[in-house]
């Protein structure tokens, strides 16, 4: 059970999924799968390379290979 003031900060609802990792300490860590989460993830991903741009032209050069 999460305590209620945990649940508030954290925007923990019934129904709320958790993802359970365990830090460089061995310490078990439950981490909310929120909107506000997902959202910085999104953001986060957002500045990286365009991994799709790069599967294509990695896909594109082994189809030259195959010929």
């Amino acid at each position: 059970m999460i305590p209620a003031d945990l649940r508030r900060k954290h925007k923990i609802e019934a129904g709320t999924k958790v993802r359970f990792l365990e830090d460089q300490f061995g310490r078990i860590v439950l981490q909310p799968i929120t909107e506000e989460y997902i959202d910085r993830v999104m953001g986060f991903l957002a500045d990286g390379p365009d991994l799709l741009a790069i599967w294509e032209k990695e896909h594109r050069e082994e189809g030259k290979h195959d010929k």
